[in-house]
């Protein structure tokens, strides 16, 4: 990909908006970085998941989860737990997404965002 002025700017948009969003809500890269990528920049469904992926490692989320840990909200053992799960499935989950076709995952995608949409919007 060429990165000219325009790409940058736009990555740079993409990284702040996700940023926030993560900040302020957990959200940021499938919400905010797989579409953005997908529509704005053409990327593939599974260049855009890979990428979101990459720039979500440690070092991008340190400062925001110092600040809620500092606000005593994060319980360590429960982070344990959940991080020794997320590994073992986002390494299988990963496997799965790139042996299926860029539209069953694109749409597996879009059907998981509208559920916890409704779920949020109309649920308690």
């Amino acid at each position: 990909m060429t990165m000219d002025t325009n790409t940058v700017l736009l990555l740079l948009l993409v990284g702040i908006m996700a940023g926030v969003l993560s900040g302020f809500v957990g959200v940021g890269g499938g919400i905010v970085m797989v579409p953005a990528m997908v529509w704005l920049l053409g990327y593939s469904q599974h260049q855009a998941q890979g990428t979101s992926l990459a720039v979500l490692m440690l070092p991008v989320v340190f400062l925001a989860v110092r600040n809620y840990y500092k606000a005593g909200v994060i319980d360590p053992k429960v982070v344990a737990v959940i991080a020794v799960a997320f590994v073992a499935g986002s390494y299988f989950g990963s496997k799965w997404s790139l042996s299926l076709p860029m539209d069953t995952v694109r749409k597996v995608f879009g059907g998981v965002t509208l559920l916890v949409a409704i779920k949020l919007i109309f649920g308690k």
